[in-house]
C-alpha cells in the first residue's frame, strides 16, 4: 500500500510539473495578451507549485527513508538523490530565482536560469517517477 501511495506521489509532483510549466502557463501568455498580468498569475501558480513539490519531496523521502534498512540498498539511496535535487532545484527557483524575476532584475537572466531549474526539478520528478514505476526484478 505504501508503495503505490508514494508511487502516486511522484506521479502528482511530475504531472503537476508538466502540467502547469508546460501547458497552463503557455496557456496564460498566449490567452490573457498582456505579459505582465500573464506573468504575475504564472509567478502564483510557480509557487504553489514550489509548495507541491515541497509537500510529495518530503512525502517520498520518508517514505524512502523507511526502505533504507540496508546499506546496499543502491536503488533507494539514488531514489534519495533525485528527490533531494529536484527539491533544491525548486527551493532555490522560489525563494533565489522568483524574487529577482519579480523584481524585474537582470529579467533574461533570471527567466533563463529560473526556466532551466524548473526543467531540471521536471527531469529528476520524470527520472524518480520512472525508477518508481517498473516491475521489480
Amino acid at each position: 500500500m505504501k508503495d503505490r501511495i508514494a508511487l502516486l506521489l511522484a506521479a502528482l509532483w511530475w504531472g503537476s510539473l508538466t502540467t502547469i510549466g508546460f501547458l497552463v502557463v503557455p496557456m496564460l501568455f498566449a490567452q490573457l495578451g498582456n505579459p505582465s498580468l500573464a506573468g504575475n498569475f504564472a509567478g502564483r501558480l510557480f509557487a504553489a507549485q514550489s509548495w507541491v513539490a515541497l509537500a510529495c519531496g518530503l512525502a517520498l523521502l520518508t517514505y524512502f527513508r523507511s526502505k533504507i534498512q540496508d546499506l546496499a540498498d543502491r536503488s533507494s539511496r539514488t531514489a534519495v538523490a533525485w528527490i533531494v535535487v529536484a527539491l533544491l532545484l525548486a527551493l532555490l527557483q522560489e525563494y533565489a530565482v522568483a524574487p529577482r524575476i519579480l523584481a524585474r532584475e537582470n529579467l533574461r537572466l533570471w527567466h533563463s536560469l529560473g526556466s532551466a531549474m524548473y526543467l531540471g526539478q521536471w527531469l529528476c520528478a520524470g527520472v524518480l517517477l520512472w525508477r518508481m514505476g517498473r516491475r521489480p526484478d
